[in-house]
């Protein structure tokens, strides 16, 4: 039996099928996952709802993980070849009382994963996952009588729900890129069912990403939706991630949008209509929505967040926000609107909304915004046994300089935010975010600044070498 404890990460699991977790080390997660399920509903026979995304193993391991939690006494419903949203809008509408995804979303081949919920509308936080690795790894389970069922053709209800209620009148050409992913099968068929002329990029299912990963902050995928937009005169470019609870955004000259832009034009879309809201962001996001005057007008307010999809899906839930935006390209709808959870479709959807409801094209509506100079997401390597304990030194290290009134291109550093890292502010409103990754060996470094692109690059230099002191941080993904 195989199964790395690094796996349990803060609000998933992630391994390398075969070389970190093995089909007895998935069984004897279904059983610590069935365990901590009986254990938080005081029900038998809980009812766990199940689907996979199309990896070449992630059938087997699902089948894996039925086993286990069938021994503890949960009786599974599998709803078959899913997206994680549509895993848990069935939750909602079979009414189970969990749900357990397979899904690696965007991580290259042979990775595995499983996103996981009790609650309705959320994924396990940091204190359950940890409970979780605890029960699992220290094999404290439950023993019952379980039993699993398919449930037939659960896809045309998840397809209808989303067509049903989102009609529009404009017709919008919308290139679809799925990368070969799991969205393939969905994505297309439901913008075309709302009214948009779709079309379609590598749509169609291939386990191997022969081109690249389904990962719309990935630059060649970025790079093919722009080249199909410009080539087909489209309206918008849609990317989605393998499990299809992202979306990535280019407009109709090719330009990639960042997504806590398109998150600030929905906000200003819906704010009219539901004064008074809140909207939840990550600690990754611009630093337009704090003095927006649509969303001041309306009298609503932003909350900067922990950066995860299970954290800004919490804070919506208690916060009762009307939504949620991460700059991975996470959107989260809550009531009225939606159930709470991260869809990369109905994301898609609400863009749609807004280019129908503004009329104005893409390109005129992030014009509005006032600009910024954003660097992507970058991320150096440093190991998982390191990387919070790097973090932490390095936030004392800020919270120093800012009381010594340290400057950085002139310009002293006005506020330190440490709900996640450290997400630093200057005078003129630029910033700089240190965060350890949650689901793979990096940190996380992003910055943003109103001011210029010099300026930018002054702060990526200030970071780099506080970085670089450290010792333990390698190389980056991508770099300014």
């Amino acid at each position: 039996m195989k199964i790395n404890p690094n796996g349990f990460r803060e609000y998933d699991a992630r391994w390398i099928f075969e070389k970190d977790i093995d089909l007895e080390g998935i069984t004897n997660l279904g059983k610590g996952l069935g365990t901590q399920i009986i254990n938080k509903t005081k029900k038998n026979n809980p009812r766990v709802i199940v689907g996979h995304d199309y990896r070449s193993y992630s059938e087997k391991i699902k089948i894996a993980l039925t086993q286990g939690l069938i021994s503890t006494g949960c009786y599974v419903e599998d709803v078959g070849l899913s997206l994680s949203p549509m895993v848990y809008f069935a939750q909602f509408n079979l009414n189970s009382d969990a749900i357990a995804m397979i899904t690696a979303s965007h991580n290259e081949n042979g990775w595995t994963g499983i996103k996981m919920g009790i609650k309705k509308g959320l994924t396990h936080a940091p204190e359950e996952m940890s409970e979780l690795k605890d029960i699992t790894l220290n094999n404290k389970y439950k023993t019952g009588i379980g039993d699993s069922k398919k449930i037939d053709d659960f896809k045309k209800i998840y397809i209808q729900d989303l067509i049903k209620k989102n009609k529009i009148n404009k017709k919008i050409k919308a290139v679809v890129a799925c990368g070969n992913g799991t969205a393939g099968v969905f994505a297309p068929e439901i913008l075309r069912g709302i009214g948009c002329e779709v079309v379609e990029l590598d749509c169609k299912l291939d386990w191997t990403f022969p081109k690249y990963n389904p990962n719309p902050e990935d630059l060649k995928m970025l790079h093919a939706i722009s080249k199909a937009v410009k080539d087909n005169k489209a309206d918008i470019g849609l990317g989605f991630d393998g499990d299809g609870d992202r979306c990535g955004v280019i407009d109709e000259k090719g330009n990639e949008i960042f997504s806590d832009k398109i998150g600030l034009l929905i906000a200003r879309n819906l704010a009219p209509k539901h004064k008074n809201s809140k909207f939840i962001v990550d600690v990754k996001s611009t630093g337009l929505y704090s003095n927006d005057k649509i969303l001041k007008d309306n009298k609503c307010k932003t909350i900067y967040w922990k950066t995860g999809h299970s954290h800004i899906k919490r804070k919506v839930n208690a916060e009762k926000a009307l939504a949620g935006f991460e700059k991975s390209g996470h959107f989260f709808f809550n009531h009225p609107l939606g159930y709470g959870y991260d869809d990369g479709i109905y994301s898609a959807i609400q863009i749609c909304h807004l280019l129908n409801d503004q009329n104005k094209k893409m390109s005129e509506l992030i014009k509005s915004l006032p600009n910024t100079f954003q660097t992507p997401t970058m991320a150096p390597f440093c190991k998982d046994d390191e990387k919070y304990k790097v973090v932490d030194d390095i936030v004392k290290e800020i919270q120093k300089l800012q009381k010594d009134n340290f400057k950085i291109d002139g310009e002293i550093i006005s506020e330190v935010l440490t709900v996640n890292g450290a997400r630093f502010s200057l005078e003129d409103g630029s910033w700089g975010l240190i965060r350890a990754s949650s689901n793979k060996p990096s940190l996380v470094v992003v910055i943003e600044s109103p001011t210029s692109d010099e300026r930018k690059r002054k702060i990526f230099k200030f970071i780099d070498n506080l970085l670089q002191k450290t010792g333990k941080v390698g190389e980056y993904d991508q770099k300014i």
